[in-house]
């Protein structure tokens, strides 16, 4: 029988308990570029009083040195999930003096690619793993689709849900090559609805000039700086973003 069924649901949501179905783990991964007041992508290196972002739970650079990535641990409740990435912008806030946290996915204005610098990790073999890495998707891809930042939800199903889906789903073999299998089900299942996301929260339909590199293609003038589409949700997503024939190569 196959979980992805209308009567394989009915099953599942008849035989697991509330606390089985609403509570998985769940985490957030979000970006943001430190920008200057002018608009500007931060020059400055990883404040000081943020940790060190090679070993901080919490607080680390993604790509750029000045594209911070905050995480929250894993949790069951959202509520305090939410609260929990506030409480780091908080603390954040309090260590970036001038500057501030854009709050788009798609970059600020952007002067050239030496405007991005590269995280710096510092001496140690795991740092400087990370450093050139990060120097061959400059080289492969260029810095600025680089600068674009986004938001990562995780989530997992509780570890006593998995007995019981198992057994509706009629399998066989262990339980952990099971749990991997219906993990990538869910991935594809992901994949063919994942559009309505970005259609529902998406808030990134305008673009900076200096991205395209003045180029306007498809898009419509907002106004002397700025390109925009006028029905898209999320240029990340787009073929300017993360989903463009580049990145497929």
């Amino acid at each position: 029988m196959s979980l992805l069924d209308e009567q394989a649901l009915r099953e599942v949501l008849t035989s697991l308990s509330s606390g089985e179905l609403v509570g998985g783990l769940r985490g957030i991964e979000k970006e943001s570029l430190r920008v200057t007041k002018t608009g500007d992508i931060s020059q400055l290196h990883h404040p000081r009083c943020l940790g060190s972002k090679l070993t901080h739970p919490e607080i680390t650079t993604d790509y750029s040195e000045a594209l911070l990535e905050l995480i929250t641990e894993p949790m069951t409740s959202t509520e305090a999930l939410i609260q929990r990435l506030h409480d780091i912008h908080t603390f954040v806030y309090s260590c970036i003096d001038s500057e501030m946290l854009w709050v788009t996915s798609m970059p600020c204005a952007v002067k050239n690619e030496q405007s991005i610098p590269i995280a710096d990790y510092g001496p140690s073999n795991v740092g400087m793993m990370k450093h050139v890495y990060r120097q061959g998707l400059a080289r492969r891809y260029g810095r600025v689709m680089q600068a674009i930042a986004g938001v990562h939800f995780n989530y997992s199903v509780p570890l006593s849900a998995w007995p019981r889906l198992y057994e509706l789903a009629g399998a066989s073999g262990p339980l952990d090559e099971f749990i991997s299998e219906s993990y990538f089900g869910l991935i594809r299942n992901f994949q063919r609805v994942g559009w309505l996301v970005p259609y529902l929260f998406g808030a990134s339909p305008a673009v900076c000039k200096s991205f395209t590199g003045g180029e306007p293609g498809a898009f419509e003038e907002f106004d002397v700086g700025t390109f925009y589409l006028p029905y898209a949700t999320a240029l990340r997503m787009s073929d300017i973003g993360y989903k463009n024939v580049h990145q497929a190569q």
